[in-house]
């Protein structure tokens, strides 16, 4: 295919084959194409041991088995290896065995599926708490099981894809607002007034790492009733607020949001999803909310872990103030290379490239082979001329694993891009 890179995943979204078991044409002539194989090459590769800092893959670069830093684990807190979860976990494991075996409503539901939700709604300050298997199956299971055909669902246009498939489930109204855009926010309520409304947002929004503006969101939405305000802190759960109960408390706003939402698989360490909000609509959740009904319950493995997760990570202060310190020590060197990070407020640290797409993966080639596991980020997933690295930020780096990365980025990413005249200096 001639100018195969001026292409990308979302030139093939609708199929015109005549079997639906055809994918497009077009789409696999692209697929083929050396220069687009190359690019999803960086996608899947195997990872050789667990999440840490320094961990081992099986690189699609070049085949060969790597020593890599990690800056790509959602294990911000380092809970996932820590020695108690691990623990934890096995106790668990004997006791309850591999999986729960049952849908939760009709023999799934253990005993410790009943104190986490419980220990989580009272992290959170709500009445109680509903578990999923997933954190795209909470998202997608609680706005499909709460919104009706005549409901409105306003959301930040950064919002997480989840959210758009549970409303398109449940038959609502979809409408987006311009990222972190109030005035925009308040039209769309004007228009809508008289309905009812859900306005969702994130906590730390994925791509950017910026939070969102939690206090206006509040402001605009109160001038109107029978509007809530869904928020989803999966970025940001066990790292913002002064307990670490995520955005909402880190401005002081929980009680003015309706519904909470967090997963399980990024500070936590494991896997699942949460839903923490009032009691009746938890219960409401639970008769109509299909993620949750119709999926086999969260394994008794992974909660008995995450129990212990949860007691870790809010006895004391000193895992989300390590990653914090972590965070500061690098967005300052990355500043001094004068990247650019976006508007980063957050332990996720976009290094936007711009519009090349064979840059973009040349340089991650590069950062793989000295040994830094840093992946692309291609359109549509973010702006085409927006291309970026997304560093998720650790606690368990240390300073030696942190310069080796920075002198990585440092010779591949910023001499690259002054090279080619994209960096100012």
């Amino acid at each position: 295919m001639s100018d195969a890179l001026k292409y990308s995943l979302a030139d093939f979204f609708y199929n015109d084959s005549k079997n639906v078991l055809d994918p497009p044409s077009d789409f696999e002539e692209w697929m083929s194409d050396p220069s687009v194989r190359v690019g999803f090459s960086f996608y899947e590769q195997k990872l050789l041991a667990a999440p840490r800092s320094s961990t081992e893959i099986l690189s699609n670069v070049d085949g060969k088995k790597r020593r890599v830093i990690n800056l790509m684990s959602y294990n911000y807190l380092g809970l996932s290896t820590h020695p108690e979860v691990i623990e934890a976990a096995i106790e668990g494991l004997r006791k309850y065995g591999l999986g729960a075996s049952g849908a939760p409503l009709l023999s799934g539901t253990y005993d410790l599926h009943v104190e986490f939700a419980r220990q989580l709604a009272a992290f959170k300050g709500k009445e109680d708490c509903i578990l999923y298997s997933s954190g795209l199956g909470g998202n997608v299971g609680a706005i499909q099981g709460i919104l009706r055909k005549g409901d409105v669902f306003i959301m930040d246009e950064k919002c997480h894809k989840s959210l758009v498939d549970g409303c398109t489930l449940s038959g609502a109204k979809m409408l987006f607002f311009n990222h972190n855009n109030m005035q925009n926010l308040d039209d769309l309520l004007a228009k809508n007034k008289g309905k009812r409304i859900l306005v969702a947002v994130e906590g730390v929004y994925s791509m950017d790492g910026d939070l969102v503006k939690l206090p206006e969101v509040v402001e605009v939405c109160e001038r109107y009733p029978n509007t809530a305000i869904y928020i989803d802190e999966a970025h940001s759960t066990l790292m913002f607020g002064k307990n670490g109960k995520g955005v909402a408390e880190h401005f002081n706003l929980e009680d003015k949001v309706g519904i909470s939402f967090g997963t399980l698989s990024k500070s936590f360490g494991g896997v699942g999803g949460f839903i923490c909000s009032n009691a009746p609509i938890i219960r409401y959740l639970k008769g109509y909310s299909s993620p949750f009904h119709f999926s086999c319950a969260p394994s008794p493995v992974v909660i008995a872990g995450l129990i212990k997760a949860l007691e870790v990570a809010t006895r004391d202060s000193s895992l989300r103030d390590k990653l914090w310190e972590n965070t500061k020590y690098f967005k300052e060197r990355l500043d001094g290379m004068h990247l650019d990070l976006g508007g980063t407020e957050s332990q996720v640290i976009p290094i936007i490239i711009g519009a090349s797409g064979e840059m973009l993966y040349s340089m991650a080639a590069s950062m793989q082979t000295r040994g830094l596991f840093l992946q692309p980020v291609d359109f549509p997933a973010v702006p085409a001329e927006a291309r970026r690295f997304r560093i998720s930020m650790s606690a368990q780096l240390t300073k030696a694993e942190m310069d080796e990365a920075l002198n990585i980025i440092e010779d591949v990413v910023a001499r690259g891009m002054r090279e080619a005249g994209l960096l100012k200096t």
